[in-house]
């Protein structure tokens, strides 16, 4: 056990805490990648053409949802806000099943069940993001955030797996309650890592604080004021923009050549989730053994600047050669080095700030910043096809995105690491008046 330990650089007392935050996030990543396939393949029955409306629709939804999330996250205690979030999705995915089952209104039912699925996987790994933050202290993160990413990246090779495995065999609508199973054992890590949070604060054990779950008050809307007021948060905005900007220029690319490249809907399917097999295998041997170590040692502006720097790179190789080999090591790169190394250094960011921006500032963040930028970026890619540009030629023109995108995630380490040295997570007026002073991004 001490060898292990050493290994994976945890320390005595965060044993149980790691592997809840490891179950949860496999149970909800299991989740979603039972349907991301679908969503994928109901994306192109609704027709590649009318990808941008999609993606429009769902900002469409996303702004309608963070006001009620806010107001959520303002009324109930912390404890109680993760599953009524949880139960709501559970709820929404079953009535999807019975749409698909009984095969209402096909059409219709594809482009809704791709921009709702598009809203839930935001929601509930922003949500699941925004409770680690709130559980371990800035210190803990840049040594278990790898850890607990892993448990996500696990439950990634587990949904595509049951996808392949199972489509053939009971068909696509019955892998929602499929789904379902595991958001409800998704449930009962929240529950248990709930408990470990109170008994850490009563034992002292636990970051400072930690038992606290009483609502978080304020106002419904804060998230979004603070993460266009505050200079720190408005960086994180903007470094999520440019990555969602390269991610949609790329999800385009893709959607184009599989759809050329396949004739039948299961052979799409099972392309899409092949790709998160190998995507998902390559990253949980990383984010096990090396991610943690990454990050504390080389530091969050390596962690930040190493993706934006390989797509630049990626952008010029694909558009030199749009062809589905191709296309899926780009993808395959792009998505390893992300959930390995970007995503959990961006999660860290949060630590060094109050728990009213761990939930509904991040929340705004990742869903609806995300989901603005994928329409904005979604249009402008139309805009240019429009204008009679290729496929190649689009994505050489988004590398001035990468590299300004590359730009603020250097700037957005420099201010973490200032803010984690000289302020405390909850030492709140002093981190927000701090934040408001600074020159913006």
């Amino acid at each position: 056990m001490d060898t292990l330990y050493k290994i994976m650089n945890i320390r005595r007392g965060e044993f149980a805490a790691l592997g809840w935050a490891f179950g949860y996030f496999f149970c909800v990543l299991s989740s979603y990648y039972i349907l991301r396939p679908i969503r994928d393949e109901m994306g192109i029955q609704g027709g590649v053409e009318n990808l941008q409306w999609l993606f429009t629709a769902t900002f469409i939804v996303m702004l309608m949802a963070v006001p009620l999330f806010g107001t959520a996250v303002a009324r109930l205690p912390r404890d109680r806000l993760i599953p009524a979030v949880y139960l709501f999705f559970i709820v929404t995915i079953y009535l999807f099943f019975v749409f698909l089952h009984f095969e209402v209104g096909m059409s219709w039912a594809a482009r809704a069940f791709f921009v709702w699925i598009s809203v839930f996987n935001l929601f509930v790994v922003s949500i699941f993001w925004s409770f680690m933050v709130d559980v371990f202290s800035n210190e803990q993160a840049k040594r278990l955030f790898g850890v607990i990413a892993a448990g996500g990246s696990a439950g990634a090779i587990a949904g595509p797996a049951l996808t392949v495995t199972l489509i053939n065999w009971v068909g696509l609508a019955n892998l929602l309650l499929v789904s379902i199973v595991f958001l409800c054992g998704a449930l009962v890590c929240v529950a248990r890592l709930a408990a470990w949070r109170r008994h850490a604060a009563k034992t002292d054990d636990g970051p400072r604080n930690s038992g606290k779950a009483a609502p978080i008050g304020g106002q419904a809307l804060a998230g979004l004021v603070h993460a266009f007021r505050v200079p720190y948060l408005r960086g994180i905005a903007v470094y999520i923009v440019l990555y969602t900007a390269v991610s949609t220029f790329l999800y385009f690319t893709q959607a184009n050549v599989v759809r050329d490249a396949f004739a039948e809907p299961e052979q799409r399917t099972t392309f899409f989730a092949s790709i998160d097999l190998i995507v998902n295998g390559l990253t949980v041997l990383v984010q096990l053994f090396f991610t943690g170590r990454i990050v504390t040692r080389l530091g969050m502006a390596v962690a930040l600047t190493t993706l934006p720097l390989l797509m630049m790179v990626g952008l010029l190789v694909l558009g030199s050669s749009p062809v589905l080999a191709v296309l899926a090591l780009v993808q395959v790169t792009r998505r390893v080095v992300n959930y390995a190394l970007t995503r959990p250094a961006r999660e860290v960011l949060y630590t060094v700030v109050v728990p009213e921006d761990k939930y509904k500032t991040k929340n705004v963040t990742d869903t609806l910043v995300y989901r603005g930028g994928d329409a904005l970026s979604a249009w402008l890619y139309a805009g240019l096809a429009a204008v009679g540009l290729s496929i190649g030629n689009i994505l050489i023109a988004a590398l001035p995105i990468a590299l300004t995108w590359m730009i603020s995630g250097w700037w957005l380490a420099r201010r973490h690491d200032s803010m984690a040295s000289t302020a405390t997570v909850d030492d709140a007026e002093p981190i927000t008046e701090r934040q408001n002073r600074d020159s913006p991004l």
